[in-house]
């Protein structure tokens, strides 16, 4: 069905100890542009989910004992089969999540400089010495790996969030469990094959996709083999998670939901800041985690960039991600549609102003028109939590001070942006603004070389960086005695 150049990419079972593991059951991946079925994927549960655990407590023995240089050596491999395939990981992802092609192309790149990155990481792990205390005492401290990994990763990004967390782990030592969602188990079971091919030893990495997505997560996070849970998600279901690792006291990094503010000062370049706000509210139908949430214009330039926001809005095109010069595809499912239907309608009927869009599109049930809203404030529901959707709600303010206020009054703490050329204003603001990662004049920022994570209610640690590495790593330390005898 997939016209692929290299079709042993396209796999349905999951990757146990480097096996190809069928099961009882099947589950249907769809593709949401179309609603046709892309493929039945095996359905595992949470006994899989042990057996992959066992599995990878075994090969984490050896795996551990590997030099830095032979990890590697192996992840390095791995991300040139990734790019060397891309077309075909990029065709997979658009089918299965339905992002266009060239987004998926570019997420596979993005997925990819996360294993490059840590095959060089890996080899600068370095421990410290530290001046001692006593003439006859040594002390030094050395970065071990924490262990067994297990992993829950998200829809939208299902190539790149497996990256970010199995290839700063691999790289440590650690081998690694991951439950893809069972919307994309695709992705992350074609990287499996390569990584295979570049040489992983069996065990060490391993993706099982089910239904039971309750079962499987208590699974990983009940287990005493499981010394690292790391799960992207919602803040709800990453507070769930949190409690359940508590009883086995393992340590976790959570990347959760954000609300995004997007502040425009009346001396930014407008043009620069309505092609950034595009950017960053539209990809992937506006379905990330950093998206821009909230936008905030100062008064007096206002109208200039609404105008010149509702028409670049208006030159975006809806479709298939596979057909060529597409901007926008589908939303995952039927519900997220409905969801983000119930947040316009309700800003609405709250007094909000519909300039563009505001209901589905006739490409299919899982589109939505890219829409626009203004005169929106912080009693309505498309303020205060997460759109995920194409819609962009736009608001005014004073001061810098109230601008300020306005964006850090909310819970999350993931992602901010905003636009200024006063060198002044640049340095206060990103400052005085609550989240874990601020961009100023841009609305990309995201690279495999900063660390990528929230505060408050948006997270716990950091994806990416030299950062990254150690959120798979122990610091042990060692006094040594003796050493004047």
């Amino acid at each position: 069905m997939l016209n692929l150049n290299d079709p042993k990419l396209f796999k349905t079972k999951n990757y146990i100890n480097g096996q190809w593991c069928a099961s009882d059951n099947q589950f249907a991946v769809m593709n949401p542009a179309t609603m046709e079925e892309v493929a039945q994927t095996a359905d595992a549960g949470p006994d899989e989910i042990l057996r992959a655990i066992d599995c990878a407590s075994e090969a984490f023995v050896s795996w551990r004992q590997q030099t830095a240089k032979q990890r590697s050596i192996i992840l390095r491999r791995w991300y040139d089969l990734m790019l060397e395939n891309i077309d075909d990981l990029a065709l997979i992802m658009t089918l299965e999540q339905g992002k266009p092609l060239a987004e998926s192309a570019a997420e596979i790149h993005y997925a990819g400089s996360f294993i490059e990155w840590f095959a060089e990481e890996c080899k600068r792990a370095y421990g410290r010495t530290i001046p001692t205390y006593a003439g006859d005492r040594r002390l030094q401290t050395i970065k071990q790996p924490v262990g067994v990994v297990g992993c829950i990763t998200p829809w939208n990004f299902p190539a790149a969030m497996l990256t970010r967390k199995a290839g700063p782990a691999l790289a440590a030592g650690c081998s690694v469990v991951a439950r893809p969602a069972s919307e994309t188990p695709l992705s992350a079971l074609a990287l499996c094959e390569l990584a295979e091919r570049a040489g992983l030893p069996p065990g060490v990495l391993n993706v099982v996709a089910g239904k039971d997505s309750y079962g499987m997560g208590l699974a990983m996070t009940q287990s005493d083999k499981v010394a690292k849970f790391t799960f992207t998600g919602s803040t709800g279901v990453g507070r769930k998670l949190m409690e359940q690792c508590a009883s086995t006291i393992k340590r976790i990094s959570l990347e959760l939901g954000g609300n995004a503010p997007f502040l425009v000062f009346d001396d930014a370049d407008l043009d620069k800041a309505v092609e950034a706000c595009v950017a960053t509210k539209f990809r992937n139908c506006g379905q990330t985690c950093v998206c821009t949430n909230r936008i905030y214009v100062q008064e007096s330039v206002s109208q200039q960039f609404i105008d010149k926001l509702k028409a670049r809005i208006s030159q975006l095109k809806v479709g298939v991600g596979t057909e060529p010069g597409v901007d926008i595809g589908p939303m995952v499912n039927k519900r997220a549609v409905i969801q983000v239907q119930e947040l316009v309608d309700d800003a609405q009927k709250k007094g909000a102003q519909l300039l563009l869009g505001g209901e589905g599109h006739s490409a299919g049930p899982c589109f939505y028109q890219p829409s626009l809203l203004v005169g929106v404030d912080h009693d309505m529901a498309i303020v205060r939590e997460e759109i995920f959707g194409p819609v962009a709600a736009v608001q005014t303010f004073v001061t810098e001070e109230q601008a300020v206020a306005k964006a850090n009054d909310t819970e999350y703490g993931l992602a901010a942006y905003f636009f200024s050329r006063d060198i002044g204003r640049i340095t206060r603001v990103s400052e005085a603004l609550d989240y874990g990662m601020v961009a100023s004049n841009t609305g990309v920022f995201s690279t495999e070389i900063a660390p990528f994570g929230g505060i408050k209610q948006s997270g716990i640690g950091r994806e990416g960086g030299a950062e990254g590495m150690d959120e798979y790593m122990e610091v042990k330390y060692h006094c040594i005695g003796g050493v004047d005898c």
